[in-house]
């Protein structure tokens, strides 16, 4: 039986449309400056403060774990909505003025042209390179999204969770264990506030003051930097790893011997889930690397939208 030719048209163009996904030369013509312009903007923002890579970072993650990759996380609040960068988990994100620098060079070079939410994935790339980590080629095409809800933010898997819990967590956006591990240890750059972890060196339990699972000398230390939730210094802390502004698996050897910061990451290596993979990346630093740029690849495929717009300012939707 042969088909009327519209209808041969019309599957056609419908095979099409199911088929159009993100593209690394999704501005091979239309912008080939892009990857240039913001690795120059990165790499510059990172030399004026080491504190960009980490930030960076994870602004992508915290994007693409509420709606998607879609750049909500970049929209400011107004007086009718209390937007994403003003949750509270949120409030410690920074470096927003990277992904603007980035975007109004790209208007001057291509006006019109490059989502916001392409940027912050390339963006993310870029700094993890510039610290040492692996690279890849970053799939572009996004769109970005109109809707950013404060409220939202209460899903983003916080600190204290559980293996179960985080894995519940990866599974609503399509990540496996596997994922979970791997960008769990996007936690080899970065800085954490006393605040995030108190409770593990406080009063953690009826028996216990301190978490057994924390290395007690770790622990110790811990305690002298935040000597007590009601008077620490605001700005006190701990890094989250012993090497902190370079991107390699120091995050999973830590965790092994007892010194995860966050009660998630300390959980990553007493689950038979878990454990095997986080002592395969402690032993091969490669084997991290490469299931590292697979899982981010895989992560900005989270929520992409179809027909989102093109933000001139990636702080405002369009009019």
């Amino acid at each position: 039986m042969k088909f009327p030719i519209i209808a041969v048209l019309l599957l056609t163009l419908s095979t099409a449309l199911l088929k159009a996904e993100l593209d690394a030369k999704y501005y091979e013509k239309t912008c080939p400056q892009i990857e240039d312009i913001i690795s120059e903007t990165v790499q510059s923002a990172s030399k004026q403060d080491p504190k960009v890579p980490a930030r960076i970072l994870r602004m992508f993650f915290h994007d693409c774990f509420i709606r998607g990759c879609d750049a909500s996380i970049l929209l400011d609040s107004t007086h009718t909505n209390k937007a994403e960068k003003d949750g509270p988990p949120n409030l410690s994100v920074h470096s927003f003025y990277v992904i603007d620098d980035a975007k109004a060079k790209l208007e001057k070079a291509c006006p019109h042209i490059v989502s916001c939410a392409d940027i912050i994935a390339i963006a993310a790339r870029d700094v993890v390179t510039l610290s040492g980590g692996s690279s890849w080629e970053v799939l572009k095409g996004r769109k970005d999204g109109r809707i950013s809800k404060a409220s939202d933010t209460i899903n983003l898997p916080a600190p204290t969770l559980n293996v179960t819990q985080l894995i519940q967590s990866f599974a609503k956006r399509g990540l496996s264990i596997k994922d979970l591990v791997t960008l769990s240890g996007g936690h080899t750059l970065g800085f954490s506030h006393c605040s995030s972890f108190q409770s593990r060196i406080h009063n953690f339990s009826f028996l216990h003051d301190i978490d057994p699972t924390l290395n007690i000398k770790f622990a110790l230390e811990l305690k002298n930097k935040c000597p007590n939730p009601n008077t620490t210094n605001p700005n006190a802390g701990e890094f989250l790893d012993s090497t902190a502004s370079v991107f390699d698996n120091d995050y999973y050897t830590q965790i092994l011997g007892g010194k995860g910061l966050f009660s998630s990451d300390q959980s990553l290596a007493s689950d038979s889930r878990t454990r095997w993979i986080v002592e395969a990346f402690a032993k091969d630093p490669s084997v991290f690397f490469k299931e590292f740029a697979d899982s981010m690849l895989k992560l900005g495929n989270v929520g992409v939208l179809e027909n989102g717009e093109v933000r001139l300012n990636c702080k405002i939707v369009n009019s």
